[in-house]
């Protein structure tokens, strides 16, 4: 790696093809949540927090329909029929990968239960954890950055393949810090890690989000992991392991 990361003090990593394989999110989490989201939201449909969620999909499906065909129908004629709705309403988002925040909430509630239950493990790949051991006892903090809600990213790691990697994590951040391909969401995280961005070394398989990064001053790195397609253009040092990092 260029000498000029030896300076990063901190690391922040994207989760889906960076710590985890992208086949676990979409053949694991996707269809966990999908087949769960009703049952789900009948369980708790008396919690406020959940029926706070209901409405929000509710009054974003119709901001949607103004410019959008083939929704799923709304009914609140009745509330099973309103949480039927819902249900499909997320399952049709998910399809999409939307990133809407009330869905990644809404998602990682779900998942919640199967983490607890041990029907989920949060899938990482093997050089992860010895990086994380590494990253720590050269003194480098580490954080992480996904457009899946705080609460999906500490059951992965809470509950990963490898044990418990949260001890190896100082923050979390999600799209209510900011959208992942902003700039300001970069200058947010380095003044939440009380860091300047250029102590920050980024770590993702996406290129707009490493371009974002870097206009705000962050250090980038991308990762080439065996599921990511490499993309057209290489405008940032690549990697294929985390061995690569800091080793």
């Amino acid at each position: 790696m260029p000498p000029a990361f030896e300076s990063a003090r901190a690391i922040l990593l994207d989760i889906e093809g960076t710590t985890t394989p992208i086949s676990f999110v979409y053949r694991t989490l996707f269809p966990f949540a999908a087949a769960h989201v009703e049952e789900f939201l009948q369980q708790h449909s008396t919690d406020d927090e959940v029926s706070d969620l209901v409405a929000q999909l509710r009054v974003h499906r119709e901001a949607q329909a103004e410019h959008s065909v083939n929704l799923p129908p709304w009914s609140d004629v009745s509330v099973g029929e309103r949480l039927h709705s819902a249900a499909a309403y997320v399952r049709y988002l998910m399809e999409r990968d939307s990133k809407i925040t009330l869905l990644k909430s809404l998602q990682g509630k779900i998942w919640e239960a199967g983490y607890r239950s041990g029907e989920l493990r949060g899938d990482v790949y093997p050089d992860v954890p010895h990086a994380l051991v590494r990253w720590r006892a050269q003194g480098r903090r580490v954080a992480i950055f996904s457009s899946g809600s705080i609460l999906a990213q500490k059951l992965l790691f809470a509950h990963s393949t490898a044990g418990d990697l949260t001890k190896f994590l100082d923050a979390f951040f999600d799209t209510t810090t900011g959208a992942k391909q902003d700039p300001q969401s970069y200058q947010c995280i380095a003044a939440a890690l009380a860091l300047t961005p250029r102590e920050i070394l980024f770590l993702s398989d996406v290129t707009a989000e490493l371009d974002a990064a870097r206009a705000a001053g962050m250090q980038t790195v991308l990762s080439l992991r065996p599921d990511v397609t490499k993309p057209g253009r290489l405008a940032h040092p690549c990697i294929r392991t985390f061995d690569e990092v800091f080793l």
